[in-house]
């Protein structure tokens, strides 16, 4: 078994957060290695080079600092660093604009208001409204570490029905990585593997003094061999929108569409729709699912625990 990061090592034990320091040296090392000399002007001087990617001096070149002080904050000392400074790093090493937020959130850390360890994210009641009243349209909100907090009676009936899951498995994290029966549900799973690491990451940035975090992605690293190489990478990335394709047990291939909306109430929490082009084979195939109700939703949830239902 591979050994865990540096900024994992006592966090699945302990409750305590992720290691920012750890955390900083660690992303700004991967970012660099990716980096080939040719592909920011640099001469390749082949064989002759010795660690993977760009020097710490080539960037520091490119950055505009100083080796000492880039080094420094490669090693995880953020303290005093500017956003300017951050900003230029961040061109050098070619960031995306998730990569820069992160990159922010790690040397720059927000003070967050202490709330309690065992306190449990709400849902607005008005928002489960709104959920039950989304006919035909698989939705759910997610919250912290990708737990799933509420959802619509389709989206039950396309993933299963979460309710008969204990509260804390309710997470996409451990269904991906810890359900075998998820695997067949993404026909692509090992994008949907790698997107749900690089959520996990984004959130870590923002919260790496979340001990609830700490312990899942410390379990995951240690019970799942693709998630720990998956996590070693540091890619970091939001949701957004994009293109699912799905085996369902009772109708097949779904290919849906699924775009994703940060509540404006400060809870972090997310909408996630889900929708096929009209008039295609994958629309029909959630309208034969609503017009069967609860029977569909007994379905997904068979399908969810691996059992393969027949059609009702």
């Amino acid at each position: 078994m591979d050994e865990q990061p540096e900024s994992m090592k006592g966090a699945a034990d302990t409750g305590a957060g992720l290691d920012r320091r750890a955390e900083l040296s660690e992303f700004l090392r991967t970012r660099r290695a990716r980096l080939k000399p040719e592909d920011v002007g640099l001469p390749d001087f082949g064989r002759h080079r010795r660690v993977p990617g760009l020097r710490r001096e080539e960037l520091a070149q490119l950055a505009g600092v100083s080796v000492a002080y880039y080094t420094r904050l490669e090693q995880g000392n953020g303290r005093n660093v500017s956003a300017e400074v951050l900003d230029a790093i961040a061109r050098a090493l070619r960031l995306s604009d998730a990569e820069h937020s992160h990159l922010t959130h790690l040397a720059k850390p927000k003070q967050h208001k202490k709330k309690p360890a065992a306190r449990t994210e709400q849902v607005r009641p008005a928002l489960r409204q709104l959920l039950d009243s989304i006919d035909g349209v698989p939705a759910y909100i997610s919250g912290r570490r990708s737990d799933i907090l509420a959802w619509n009676r389709m989206a039950a009936a396309v993933f299963g029905d979460w309710s008969e899951l204990p509260a804390q498995e309710r997470n996409w994290a451990r269904l991906v990585f810890l359900k075998p029966e998820y695997r067949d549900l993404f026909v692509e799973w090992d994008q949907k593997a790698s997107d749900m690491v690089a959520f996990l990451r984004m959130d870590a940035g923002c919260h790496s003094d979340d001990p609830r975090l700490s312990a899942l992605v410390g379990e995951l690293s240690l019970k799942s061999e693709e998630f720990r190489r998956l996590w070693a990478n540091h890619d970091v990335k939001e949701k957004s929108y994009g293109v699912k394709r799905l085996r369902h047990p009772l109708v097949g291939e779904l290919t849906l569409n699924f775009e994703s909306f940060r509540l404006a109430d400060g809870s972090e929490q997310v909408l996630i729709t889900y929708h096929a082009e009209p008039g295609s084979p994958s629309a029909e195939a959630l309208r034969l699912l609503a017009s069967w109700g609860a029977d569909a939703t007994k379905a997904g949830a068979a399908g969810a625990a691996g059992t393969g239902p027949s059609a009702p």
